[in-house]
């Protein structure tokens, strides 16, 4: 079994909130991380929610919750109840400790709303992504693995598969199912043929600056019909809008978004990008690194600094913006392990002027190439990362 980075987290929050939420796509692992953290805790129960006979068990979830006092209950797929939230209230508050209740939920866009409203100041939230590169690397540097895990994603079932044509039918299964299933289930009345359409030509803008009015014309919809589709799929866990920087350095700055997919194998298959050579010869290479470092590195930050791109209207930029307080750090993505850092870049950390600067490129070892500025490989850049873990 992978050992996962949250697990630890999710320990330690038990202790210290009477219920605790992890959220994240389908298929990442939820289930499986919350039997280990139950198989810790003696007496601990797991109801999946997607089982009838699990779902019986709550239909007088207040008798349920009174004879199981106590224990620590896992509620697997809780956005398929949210009638339940106001009854996990009441429960949590007459049990009076931390560690209550584990609710893991996916793919819906109101389950943080409601479990919000209804659980405030009684609930902490974590966010468990598929596989990041130390999970899927078990402590051991291998460019084999790195290329095998931004080629088909962090999915689990995806990652393992025991083909690249597994893994490639694995992804288009999934999609299929997201689109016709999972979101119906979730109330989502868009047609699956649109939402494909439009995921598509997202990854096509994979990490471009984000012309919603534009796609709206190519799909013959509207740009707020648009900006609908992309909350929808931020809030399932598919897309990440990172915003730019907006600092006052007396520049003319970009204030448009960047839209990334969040997991590479899903961005290769939207594209038909089934091997690593047709990765190579597809325009969207260089993206495609930008987007799987940017996601591997706030994965492992786990929440606590906010993210930005920086770019001024004169060309100066840089990918990635991490500000916490008063700390700043400068990410850039290079897709070349010879990496050509340009005239744009030295400006836009001119500007910036972050305490620490990575060029992150698929180098065997860093060095410097100036002032706190260092070339390095992703999986030293995420081990560094580690201890900067909020």
């Amino acid at each position: 079994m992978i050992l996962r980075v949250l697990e630890g987290r999710v320990q330690q929050w038990l202790r210290q909130f009477p219920a605790v939420a992890i959220l994240g796509p389908r298929q990442c692992g939820k289930s499986t991380l919350a039997r280990k953290v139950l198989g810790d805790i003696p007496n601990a129960l797991h109801l999946d929610l997607e089982r009838p006979s699990d779902l019986a068990r709550l239909r007088d979830p207040e008798a349920f919750f009174a004879a199981n006092a106590g224990r620590l209950v896992c509620l697997d797929e809780i956005q398929r109840t949210p009638e339940l939230f106001p009854v996990l209230r009441s429960v949590l508050d007459a049990g009076q400790r931390n560690g209550q209740l584990l609710v893991l939920g996916s793919a819906s866009p109101e389950l943080p709303r409601q479990s919000s409203e209804s659980l405030a100041g009684r609930i902490g939230y974590l966010e468990l992504t598929p596989f990041l590169l130390p999970e899927a690397m078990a402590a051991k540097d291998d460019v084999a693995v790195l290329r095998a895990h931004w080629r088909r994603g962090g999915f689990p079932r995806s990652f393992l598969a025991e083909s690249d044509l597994a893994s490639r039918d694995w992804r288009e299964e999934f999609i299929r199912t997201f689109l016709e299933r999972d979101l119906p289930q979730l109330g989502v009345t868009v047609a699956a043929n649109t939402l494909r359409r439009f995921w598509q030509m997202a990854a096509h803008y994979h990490g471009e600056l984000w012309n919603a009015s534009k796609i709206g014309q190519a799909l013959g919809v509207t740009h707020p019909t648009v900006q609908s589709y992309v909350s929808l799929l931020e809030r399932a866990f598919m897309l990440r809008v990172l915003p730019p920087l907006e600092a006052n350095l007396k520049k003319r700055l970009v204030k448009t978004p960047k839209v990334y997919l969040r997991d590479a194998g899903l961005l290769h298959t939207l594209l038909r990008l089934e091997t690593d050579n047709d990765l190579l010869g597809h325009p969207v290479y260089g993206s495609s690194w930008e987007g799987y470092v940017i996601e591997q590195v706030l994965g492992v930050l786990g929440g606590g600094w906010e993210a930005f791109f920086f770019r001024t209207s004169a060309g100066s930029e840089c990918d990635l913006v991490l500000q916490r307080g008063s700390r700043r750090l400068a990410i850039e993505c290079k897709a070349s392990s010879a990496p050509d850092l340009t005239a744009d870049f030295h400006r836009a950390i001119g500007d910036l002027r972050p305490e620490t600067t990575w060029v992150v490129a698929p180098v065997r070892e860093a060095y410097p190439v100036g002032k706190a500025i260092t070339v390095t490989p992703l999986p030293a850049l995420l081990r560094e990362l580690q201890h900067l873990r909020n």
